[in-house]
């Protein structure tokens, strides 16, 4: 393993010579090692040590126990700091050895893979990890390709192969290698142990789709590109075999340059512990110099009347040092107040969550038999708090399986359904599809409509038999016939197979290819076309086109591309067919299809030879060649003859449209940021509920420069607020802002905006809003909506955009997405969420989280994340009550032991306080706890937002945590100190003894925090019965044994009070004190909690009550039920003695609301104390939920 760690020094250039291992070695470059994991057997614990030693906690804790060491100021034994702390650095040490373990199990299961290398002429089976730069090694047909290749040959013509790159990209279609030609011809071993060409090349990058070099060879020089090699992670298919040149090897290879870690996220839960573990470190500190101020006076004023018995040490001269002393002892004996069991116990509740998220089978598609995954656990209860989703259109909304639709050819639309009299009709359950068993090679899961584009075809239509032709002509599919007959696509995008598919079945069926041709079965016969050229799509030219010669001889480009793009091309003389094209065009959009045009152009054979001879000195691997390339595109590229447009049905994927009304309801808020035209973007948002036609108004930001983007907004803005003065708000928005810092300037724009709008905005037009001095202004416009839309972004502007709303907002922002265009938004994101579908892997291999449909993103944050938040704050509560609780006790007794830092209990009470007593009873609680059903969370959106305004669990709840916990401290000390003053026991003795007194107010203190967690506890199971009850008994247990003869008699100087716990809790006197002590604690919260509930209830409390109340109706119907009774006729007249509903029925406004819109209207209902909290708190306008704030919450 060492092999693999060693560092190398950074590279200018990479030369490399074939079959010359000697000379490749003087370089130094990587061996085809890896090593993803971080420790080894010797350096593990020194290393997990010093990175656990990172944590401020462990390092406060460790300095503690340093202090313990020093006999002057400890006044506990070592093992009560040493003990919770190597616990501590243990479980997490085995978690990280478990991680590290199976990142060495997978690290050699790679690296042990054996490959075929040519070594001294011959093919010996050799380990990746063995094979080096310059080995030219041997793959085979569905074989991993083990290092960085540059291709020599192949079995397949020409040099070629086929790789699929899905562990590389994601995608799962193949795609084409080709070596160059003068190395093609070397596929006999003798040959390839002569070859001694020498590689110059880049140093290793992480570009997966660029490469530059050059070959040396024969006194001859041959340029290389990404053409020519295959790279590490890619699997050879339906190649028989094929060598190549190891270039880059291990880490230099590309799939380990693009293996760099995602940035750390944080919840704001962490962030806000941190800053509260520092607050406490403060306080403790303080009432370390308050009790040394104390011990420095009383040894000043009272002390020398006990020298005599309390002499002075020897190093102790002076008041004031002893007082020095007294602040460390006080340090260390309250260090409590900090626990060092937090961290832990945090992240095993955030592993149960997340565990709880894997298991859930209602998460789960059957279909793709793709579980939802949890891909971390830091980031749990941050799905409790989100305000903004930030989600991609296709794949992600739709279900990414493309499906030809309708198309325009020469001015004729097809694909609608039609009736008898040639009408359009709705698409029912009795339509019959049109009939391709005529085709033998037809897909038989191909479904069109409209047969009279099937008639066109064998009537001989020549623009549409052109139409097909250029389908199955102009795209990158590749072929595979496994049997006569049976032919299988393998598309880069699904919009591509759709494409081939429909030609298919309409009977141009494209067959196979290979470097020069393309052969297509028209109409039954074989033909097959040269093929001169491909320029190929990309996301700047948007289009991609094909030269090809006929049988003829004829030279024609074919092309087909985005209509904005395309239709700026054509020939000034199709100007009627182009105005009927793009009426067909609009339409289509309009039903949310995706749209492409199709055109042609007629070459000359002088003009081609010549474009064909620039073409092929652009193509040399020199600076600019992007830009050559584009210019003569550019110029073969126009003037070009329309054809018609394809409009392929991407459809919704199910449960979206209910999704985001539930989602909404909960006051979340859905951006859709997509690469598709606007109309097509718009149709979608209607579709799934987004856009309605309730909305006020719709905005539409199409500008083309800064003034035009800017005025656009200002007109938006100033329609959104001049309507929320018209309903009454009395004044604009500008004045809200006239005395507004930036910071606080979004907030009064939501504030002044009644209404609901939505924003749609263009990709051009976002360039010019995300710059920095017009950023604000159209967060400004955006936040007021209800929905966004971006349309015709780039990857780049989704990131942008993200990171616009995290910096202004200070929400929670979520990211969903499924493709590799998706994955710079999901980083960027707080929480990023990864579909599992047709796009690859790469979104879901960069997310926080994954399952393979959308809908179940309402699952994962009403339920799992809404519980998540809950358990954690209410865990966080509990954690800091019942440590304050806990610790105050010793600084009310320094009071009284003259601050001499004498501890109120026992230290192996202290020790085992943290970890053994208290401990599980609050992980059950912050693992299975709930406050309503899973239900329950569903039906009632509303219940989602105390975690978007932070109310579990924030300054103020913690300080009121603090002030219980000092409280109970308060009466923990004093009531049992009162009582012992006079006390006897049965025997006539004085019951005031220390031993006594601290085994009273131990229990005292056990009892009160297990009385506690069960008020807390909302939801009881088994595991927190067994926790609560099972902690008491082993309390007892130990107590018991800790004052036994047995361990007296076995450790005489630890364990000298024998008997005294049998003795002090045989008293009625112990008991009665204890039993007060633990009244006068509880009492006052349970009764808070009944006024509480009584008088201001939470929606979660109406909605339990709502369901006990439904629960109980049930049980008595069912009683009812089974009373038979037999009594006369009667009429139901005198129910209606009131005015009917018949005006309402006929005015159509009192149509049956569904279930969704019941749940939002009790949400609505139920949730004015929130809308009340949220205008105080400077929230979302309520224009974007429904307010309720009129109705108190039901109760039935």
């Amino acid at each position: 393993m060492e092999l693999c760690a060693k560092k190398h020094p950074p590279e200018e250039e990479r030369r490399v010579k074939a079959n010359a291992r000697e000379y490749n070695e003087k370089f130094q470059y990587a061996s085809n090692c890896i090593q993803t994991s971080k420790y080894n057997i010797i350096t593990f614990l020194p290393v997990n040590l010093f990175e656990q030693f990172q944590e401020v906690a462990n390092t406060y804790f460790l300095f503690l126990l340093i202090l313990q060491l020093i006999p002057q100021i400890s006044s506990l034994s070592w093992f009560t700091t040493i003990v919770p702390l190597v616990l501590v650095l243990t479980i997490t040490a085995v978690k990280d050895a478990t991680d590290d373990y199976f990142r060495h199990k997978s690290d050699n299961q790679v690296n042990n893979r054996q490959s075929q290398v040519l070594i001294n002429g011959t093919l010996q089976q050799e380990q990746w990890m063995n094979v080096r730069v310059g080995d030219i090694i041997k793959l085979e047909n569905n074989h991993f390709v083990a290092a960085d290749l540059l291709l020599l040959s192949s079995s397949e013509p020409h040099g070629l192969c086929y790789i699929e790159t899905a562990e590389l990209d994601g995608e799962t279609n193949m795609k084409v290698r080709q070596a160059i030609p003068v190395t093609s011809a070397l596929g006999d071993i003798s040959k390839l142990a002569q070859f001694d060409g020498e590689v110059i090349c880049e140093p290793p990058n992480n570009k997966l789709d660029k490469f530059g070099g050059t070959l040396y060879w024969k006194e001859s020089k041959y340029q290389l590109s990404n053409q020519n090699m295959l790279l590490r992670g890619c699997m050879l298919r339906n190649t028989e075999w094929c060598f190549g040149l190891v270039v880059f090897a291990g880490p230099d290879t590309k799939l380990m340059q693009n293996s760099g870690r995602t940035k750390f996220k944080r919840t704001s839960i962490d962030r806000l512990m941190n800053t509260l573990v520092l607050w406490i470190f403060g306080f403790l500190v303080c009432m370390g110099v308050i009790l040394a101020i104390g011990n420095a006076i009383w040894e000043h004023e009272v002390g020398a009347c006990f020298q005599i018995y309390l002499p002075w040490d020897v190093a102790v001269d002076s008041a004031f040092f002893s007082g020095f002393l007294s602040f460390w002892s006080y340090i260390i004996i309250l260090n409590t107040v900090v626990p060092i069991s937090l961290y832990v116990s945090v992240e095993v509740i955030r592993l149960g969550h997340s565990y709880f998220i894997n298991w859930d089978k209602k998460m789960y598609c059957a279909q793709r038999q793709t579980p939802a995954e949890a891909r971390t656990t830091t980031l749990n209860e941050e799905l409790g708090q989100v305000e903004y989703i930030f989600s991609d259109k296709t794949g992600t909304l739709t279900q990414n399986i493309m499906v030809f639709s309708k198309c325009s050819i020469n001015g004729r639309s097809y694909g609608d359904v039609l009736d008898v009299l040639g009408h359009k009709a709705e698409l029912g359950e009795r339509t019959e599809p049109v009939d391709f068993s005529f085709n033998p090679l037809a897909d038989p899961r191909f479904r069109f409509w409209d047969a009279s584009l099937l008639q066109a075809v064998q009537l001989g239509n020549s623009h549409v038999h052109e139409f097909f032709r250029l389908l199955s002509l102009c795209h990158t599919v590749m072929s595979e016939e496994r049997k006569e007959g049976e032919l299988y696509y393998k598309a880069q995008s699904p919009d591509e197979g759709a494409l081939v598919t429909a030609a298919r079945n309409f009977s141009f069926v494209f067959r196979s290819r290979t470097p020069k041709t393309i052969t297509v079965q028209e109409l039954g016969r074989a033909v097959t076309y040269q093929l001169l050229a491909i320029l190929d799509f990309n996301n700047v030219r948007k289009r991609m086109s094909v030269i090809v010669r006929s049988p003829e001889g004829r030279i024609r480009l074919y092309c087909k591309g985005a209509d904005t793009i395309l239709l700026e091309r054509l020939h000034p003389a199709h100007h009627e067919l182009l105005s009927v094209t793009t009426d067909h065009l609009n339409e289509y959009a309009g039903e949310g299809l995706r749209t492409l045009v199709l055109a042609y152009k007629d070459l000359e054979d002088g003009y081609y030879e010549e474009w064909a001879e620039q073409l092929l000195r652009a193509s040399t691997p020199s600076e600019g060649r992007e830009d050559r390339l584009a210019r003569l595109y550019e110029e073969v590229e126009r003037d070009m003859t329309l054809l018609g447009a394809t409009a392929i049905e991407d459809k919704l994927q199910q449960g979206v449209p209910e999704t985001i009304a539930i989602l909404t309801l909960a006051n979340i808020k859905i951006w859709v940021l997509t690469g598709d035209k606007q109309e097509t973007a718009v149709n979608i948002g209607y579709s799934c509920k987004m856009l309605t036609d309730d909305m006020t108004e719709v905005f539409i930001v199409t500008g083309h420069t800064v003034l035009e983007v800017r005025e656009e907004l200002r007109k938006a803005r100033e329609k959104m607020t001049d309507s929320s003065r018209s309903m009454g708000n009395g004044f604009s928005c500008q004045e809200k802002l006239a005395s507004s810092s930036s910071a606080s300037r979004l907030t009064s724009v939501l504030e002044a905006i009644a209404g609901e709008y939505a924003l749609v905005i263009n990709g051009h037009s976002l360039a010019h809003a995300l710059e920095a001095d017009m950023e604000l202004e159209f967060l400004e416009t955006a936040c007021a909506c209800k929905a966004v839309i971006c349309c015709r972004v780039t990857p780049l502007q989704k990131a942008q955009v993200v990171e616009l709303v995290k910096k202004y907002k200070k929400a929670v922002t979520l990211a969903i997405g499924d493709g590799a265009n998706d994955v710079s938004m999901i980083k960027t994101a707080h929480i990023g969420v990864g579909i599992s579908g047709q796009e690859g892997i790469q979104a879901v291999l960069a997310s926080d989280y994954s399952f393979s449909q959308f809908k179940f993103l309402q699952r994962l944050l009403l339920v799992h994340g809404r519980w998540s938040y809950l358990r954690m704050c209410k865990f966080l509560c509990y954690f800091f009550y019942k440590n304050f609780a806990f610790t105050m006790v010793h600084f009310w007794f320094g009071f009284f032991c003259g601050f001499s830092a004498q501890t109120v209990y026992d230290q192996y009470f202290i020790t085992l306080y943290n970890i053994v007593y208290t401990s599980l009873p609050v992980l059950a609680m912050g693992v299975f706890d709930q406050d309503v059903t899973e239900q329950r969370s569903m039906e009632y959106p509303k219940l989602y937002e105390p975690g978007q305004l932070n109310l579990l669990f924030n300054k103020r709840e913690f300080f009121i945590c603090i002030a219980q916990g000092i409280y109970t401290s308060v009466l923990m000390f004093f009531i049992p100190y009162g009582v012992f003053a006079d006390a006897t026991r049965d025997d006539g003795a004085q019951l005031a003894d220390y031993q006594s007194f601290a085994v009273t107010v131990a229990t005292s203190l056990v009892i009160v925090v297990s009385v506690q967690i069960g008020l807390d506890t909302g939801f009881w199971t088994a595991i927190n019965h067994f926790f609560i009850w099972g902690s008491l008994a082993v309390y007892f247990a130990i107590l018991f044994a800790m004052h036994s003869d047995g361990l007296f008699q076995m450790f005489p100087n630890q364990f000298r009070f024998v008997g005294n716990a049998q003795n002090t809790l045989a008293q009625p006197t112990v008991w009665l004190t204890i039993t007060l002590t633990t009244v006068v604690c509880i009492m006052p919260v349970v009764a808070f909690r009944f006024l509480k509930l009584d008088l201001k209830p939470e929606l979660s409390d109406t909605v339990r009550y709502t369901q006990l109340v439904r629960k109980k109706q049930r049980a008595q119907h069912r009683c009812m039920r089974r009373v038979g009774r037999a009594g006369s006729r009667r009429s139901g007249y005198a129910f209606s003695h009131q005015e009917g509903f018949g005006e309402l029925i006929m005015s159509g406004k009192n149509m049956r609301l569904s279930s969704l819109a019941l749940s939002s209207f009790a949400a609505r209902s139920s949730s004015s104390w929130i809308e009340t909290l949220r205008k105080k708190k400077g929230g979302d306008s309520t224009a974007s939920s429904p307010s309720g704030g009129a109705d108190k919450p039901l109760k039935g």
